[in-house]
C-alpha cells in the first residue's frame, strides 16, 4: 500500500484529495496547521491526520517523521498549502508581498527539501506541486499570487533535472477556477484607500474577473482535481504538466493558438 504526504488538507483540494487516495486505498498523511478542529478525516481508515505549518520547518520534518512512523513509507508529496492575495500590487504592504512568498513558494521548497532525504535513501520518490493556469498566465488585482505560481513551474521545472538522478520524479498540476474557499478563506483582499488613481480600473478589473474566469460557469471542483492529481501520481508517466479544467484548457490553447503578443493584447483588451 502506497502512501501520499498531504499540505494543507483541511478544506479545498487538499481535503478533496486526501479523500479521494484514501478512497483508493492509500495510506494518507493529511497535514493541516489546526489538526484539532478536523472531524471528517479522522475519521477515513488509512487516514493519519497531523499538524504542519509550511512557515514553520520543525512542523513539516515532524509531520514527516510522524508520517513514516506510522506508514513505514512516504511514496508521494503533494505540495497543495498556499493562498492568493487578491489588489492592486502598490497598495501591497512589503509583509504581505513577503508573505505571500512565504507560503506558497518557500513552504513548498521547505517541504520537498525536507522529504528529500527520504526519497533518496529509497532512491524513489514522486513531488507533485499545485501550481495553476495562473502559473502560466496573468489577471490584474493577483500580481502576487501569479507571482508565486510563476516561481513554482520554474523551480519544479529546473530542479526536476537535478532530482532526475536520484530517481525522484516532479509533476505540476494546473488547475484553472476551482469551486473552493479560495476567494473567501483562502484569499487575503489588498486595500489602500488613499490610492484612487486606480479606483476605476479595480472595478473594471473585479468586474471582467467575475464574468470570466472567476465566475465562469465551467470551472472545476475540488473533487476533478484530486482527481487529475490521483491520474498524475498513478499513471507512470513522464508527463509534467497537467492542466485540468476546462477554462485553463481554453486559455493556454488560446495563448499556443495566437501567440504571446496577440495573447497579451487580448487580455489587456479585457480590462480596460
Amino acid at each position: 500500500m502506497k502512501t501520499i504526504m498531504i499540505t494543507g488538507s483541511s478544506s479545498g483540494i487538499g481535503r478533496a484529495a486526501a479523500k479521494h487516495f484514501a478512497e483508493q486505498g492509500w495510506n494518507v498523511i493529511a497535514t493541516m496547521r489546526s489538526p484539532e478542529k478536523e472531524t471528517e478525516l479522522t475519521l477515513l481508515d488509512h487516514v493519519l491526520v497531523t499538524r504542519l505549518d509550511v512557515q514553520q520547518e520543525e512542523t513539516i520534518q515532524e509531520a514527516i517523521k510522524t508520517g513514516i512512523e506510522r506508514f513505514g513509507t512516504i511514496d508521494v508529496l503533494l505540495n497543495n498549502a498556499g493562498y492568493g492575495a487578491m489588489g492592486i500590487f502598490e497598495a501591497a504592504s512589503n509583509e504581505q508581498i513577503r508573505k505571500q512568498f512565504e507560503v506558497n513558494v518557500f513552504g513548498l521548497m521547505a517541504a520537498i527539501k525536507a522529504i528529500l532525504p527520504h526519497f533518496r535513501a529509497k532512491n524513489n520518490g514522486l513531488i507533485l506541486n499545485i501550481s495553476s493556469m495562473g502559473g502560466r498566465i496573468g489577471f490584474p488585482l493577483l500580481s502576487l499570487y501569479h507571482s508565486t505560481k510563476f516561481a513554482i513551474e520554474g523551480f519544479t521545472e529546473a530542479v526536476s533535472f537535478e532530482l532526475a538522478s536520484q530517481n525522484i520524479r516532479l509533476k505540476l498540476i494546473e488547475p484553472g477556477v476551482v469551486k473552493t474557499e479560495f476567494f473567501g478563506r483562502s484569499i487575503e483582499l489588498i486595500t489602500d484607500e488613499s490610492l484612487t488613481d486606480y479606483q476605476k480600473f479595480s472595478e473594471i478589473a473585479q468586474q471582467a474577473l467575475q464574468e470570466s474566469a472567476i465566475g465562469a460557469d465551467n470551472i472545476s471542483s475540488p473533487e476533478v482535481i484530486a482527481e487529475a492529481i490521483y491520474q498524475a501520481a498513478t499513471d507512470g508517466t513522464n508527463q509534467f504538466r497537467y492542466v485540468v479544467g476546462e477554462d485553463a484548457k481554453a486559455f493556454l490553447d488560446l495563448r499556443k493558438e495566437i501567440g504571446e503578443e496577440a495573447f497579451v493584447q487580448h487580455m489587456a483588451q479585457q480590462f480596460s
